[in-house]
């Protein structure tokens, strides 16, 4: 049997926030003098990804600056963040000019976020019948965690050191199982973009509530139907069996206090990711950008501006090597 093959889909601006934030005491700039730290760490990163998993193709999202869907849906969406330094920006702004000259696919949804070509990339690999791997430092990818795609979830330490998150194991993490990441990630909401959670519904309480009702649409007609009567009965339940503390009353009227469904919406809707994007791509037809593997003259002038020879020397390696995926890791 052939395996599939592999998409690698990547979140640039969050790798290049990390790497702007690692190696900005290097000052190192690109061979035109323009700071250039960011952008050499975020591709040194990709090219040992690419490395690591040697995919048919690659996908780079990047997040719209000018305009934001979710902004103009909540206005206070990621408020209280610090101002970006004015080095990281531009590198922001140059780096799909990079990418694109290598040959490699980007794409900048307009409204929306990396996140979004995350989710998008993960439903055409399901569609055209590839495995994904998404490289951020996001949890919001998690949700789209399955059997099919896997999340690398950038850490301290870089590519090699960061976890590579399946079902399993975003379930000893969290306690949930993947389909339900999303749910549980709008109960519990998320400080970094400025989303409270529902009130008294915290990262312990959220995964049992979901692995005992199933979803939060049995938990919310359980509470318009019945007041909840059954999910008393399962959560006290549960507490009999493990010898655990009778908290089905109390969640119940957390549930149903005013304002915690539509919090709990809300978030799910802010927090969803757009998944029918147009990737653009085209693995079928030879020299599409994305796919690999890249020319070696583009690679040699586009790296080698970024002035760090052992770099370009890597980026020749991997970059035009007909990708190994059919030995795949999986």
């Amino acid at each position: 049997m052939t395996p599939r093959r592999l998409l690698l889909a990547v979140d640039a601006p969050s790798l290049l926030h990390r790497n702007h934030h690692a190696r900005a005491h290097t000052r190192h700039r690109d061979r035109s003098g323009r700071p250039a730290w960011a952008l050499h760490g975020m591709l040194r990163q990709i090219i040992e990804a690419i490395d690591r998993f040697a995919p048919d193709a690659v996908i780079f999202g990047l997040d719209d600056r000018t305009s934001s869907v979710r902004a103009s849906f909540y206005p206070d969406y990621k408020a209280g963040r610090a101002e970006k330094d004015p080095a990281l920006v531009e590198q922001l702004d140059r780096a799909g000019a990079l990418l694109d000259a290598l040959g490699l696919a980007t794409l900048t949804p307009p409204g929306l976020e990396a996140d979004d070509v995350n989710a998008s990339a993960a439903t055409w690999a399901l569609t055209h019948d590839w495995d994904c791997v998404i490289i951020t430092s996001d949890r919001d990818s998690f949700a789209h965690i399955s059997d099919r795609t896997r999340v690398l979830r950038l850490i301290n330490g870089g590519i090699h050191a960061s976890p590579l998150l399946t079902p399993r194991s975003l379930r000893l993490m969290y306690g949930v199982a993947a389909k339900h990441y999303l749910e549980f990630a709008a109960l519990r909401g998320d400080a970094s973009d400025n989303l409270p959670g529902v009130p008294g519904i915290g990262e312990k309480t959220a995964p049992l509530l979901l692995e005992l009702m199933g979803s939060m649409d049995a938990v919310w007609s359980d509470i318009d139907h019945c007041g909840g009567a059954n999910l008393v009965a399962v959560l006290d339940g549960w507490a009999a069996e493990t010898g655990g503390r009778r908290i089905g009353a109390g969640l119940v009227r957390k549930l149903a206090a005013p304002g915690a469904r539509e919090r709990f919406e809300f978030n799910m809707a802010v927090m969803s990711g757009q998944d029918d994007l147009d990737l653009g791509l085209t693995p079928d037809v030879p020299g599409t950008p994305g796919l690999l593997p890249l020319e070696m003259a583009r690679v040699e002038h586009v790296v080698g501006h970024l002035g760090v020879a052992g770099t370009t020397d890597l980026a020749v390696r991997v970059l035009t090597a007909v990708p190994a995926s059919r030995a795949t890791i999986w």
